[in-house]
């Protein structure tokens, strides 16, 4: 399988957060053997929890997966840049690997606002943008352009 094949699933998983109200996002972790343990989308207007991120119950998931927190044989792939929150967690769960298709300049922690990746704790994933890029910001540009819409109308 190939990068674009799992950040697709993302995407999907993205699309379906979107078709349920929320910030269209998703995330998926991938194994060394190529499995996806981990599958997440944004979940914080249905769970009406602040840590409802894709990121984060796609990690708790693959905690699961593998029976321990150690996921550094992981590659995650997610939609939207981390936030500070997320990056935390991918740090703690050292994961090997992290793939984020678009950027996000309000709360990203890959260099947008800030890189957690570069300061000093004691792991650091391989960090990669792409891919699809685009259709991943095209999805987030849209939703926030029609809830900018919607907001004006009240």
């Amino acid at each position: 399988m190939t990068d674009e094949f799992y950040m697709f699933r993302a995407l999907e998983l993205a699309r379906e957060a979107l078709d349920n109200g929320e910030v269209p996002v998703g995330c998926v972790i991938v194994w060394e053997d190529g499995r996806i343990i981990g599958e997440g989308r944004n979940r914080r207007e249905k769970d009406k929890d602040a840590l409802g991120h894709a990121e984060l119950c796609a990690i708790r998931q693959a905690c699961q997966s593998v029976g321990g927190w150690r996921l550094n044989k992981a590659r995650l792939y997610v939609t939207l840049e981390p936030c500070p929150m997320c990056a935390g967690a991918i740090l703690n769960a050292r994961i090997g690997e992290l793939h984020y298709a678009a950027k996000d300049p309000a709360m990203g922690a890959c260099g947008s606002v800030l890189n957690l990746f570069e300061e000093r704790f004691g792991h650091h994933p391989r960090i990669f943008r792409g891919p699809l890029e685009a259709e991943c910001a095209q999805l987030l540009s849209s939703f926030f352009s029609q809830t900018r819409q919607r907001s004006s109308q009240i």
